[in-house]
């Protein structure tokens, strides 16, 4: 089963130097068909003037991915972690028992954009921790994260795994899935059908109940997207 999230129905914040667009319910937009799949609870499409950013907050107990499209993130936490995230790059911070950081747009002029993705843990209160890298874009499927770290991706606390998906125009990819297991796929560029069914930029497909998808670039561009296999 396969239920499209359109782009242009998810969640919208306007708050001047922050726009956002929210694929499930987040802050003060609530749908009660959108609470996630699975563990993945957050993903939204931030845009970030220059010289702005998100003040020192905390989190606890929450997985929490970065992924930058445009521009570099400023990261500093209370763990000692300072660093820049430029875009093409993974963050992965794991909140646990709890961490407080701040998030800035490392440029003055430039915007910046970027997802970030909340993942909740399968264990609560555990050790804060800090990750990046910078993986290649190779065409096809990627590991980035997984439970196990398997094949140099990060290590989550969670029965999840997210792959990022480059493809050629007209380039098909076979995607199986575990039983039990949901799997979300998220387009960040180009377009693609999913068993026959055309996604954009932006939109997003729920896929229940199915040992095997096929995905196939229906653009003469370069596509992208992120999968997530969600136990």
């Amino acid at each position: 089963m396969i239920d499209i999230i359109k782009s242009e129905t998810r969640g919208k914040a306007n708050h001047g130097w922050l726009q956002s667009r929210h694929t499930f319910s987040f802050a003060n937009y609530y749908n009660p068909a959108r609470m996630g799949v699975s563990h993945l609870r957050v993903i939204n499409d931030d845009t970030v003037q220059g010289g702005r950013g998100f003040d020192t907050h905390g989190h606890r107990n929450m997985e929490i991915i970065s992924y930058v499209l445009e521009g570099e993130i400023e990261h500093q936490d209370n763990q000692g972690n300072k660093r820049r995230l430029p875009a093409g790059e993974f963050q992965l911070v794991s909140a646990g028992s709890g961490i407080k950081h701040s998030e800035y747009n490392a440029s003055n002029s430039e915007s910046l954009n970027f997802l970030q993705i909340w993942i909740e843990p399968d264990v609560r209160n555990g050790k804060p921790s800090y990750q990046q890298k910078n993986f290649e874009q190779k065409w096809g499927l990627t590991k980035v994260i997984s439970k196990n770290g398997d094949d140099g991706s990060l290590l989550i606390k969670q029965d999840a795994t997210l792959s990022q998906l480059f493809m050629r125009p007209n380039q098909h990819e076979l995607v199986t899935i575990k039983q039990g297991h949901s799997v979300y796929v998220h387009v960040i560029a180009g377009e693609i059908k999913i068993d026959g069914q055309q996604l954009k930029a932006g939109d997003g497909a729920k896929i229940n109940k199915q040992l095997k998808v096929d995905i196939t670039s229906d653009s003469d561009n370069k596509v992208q997207a992120l999968i997530f296999d969600l136990g």
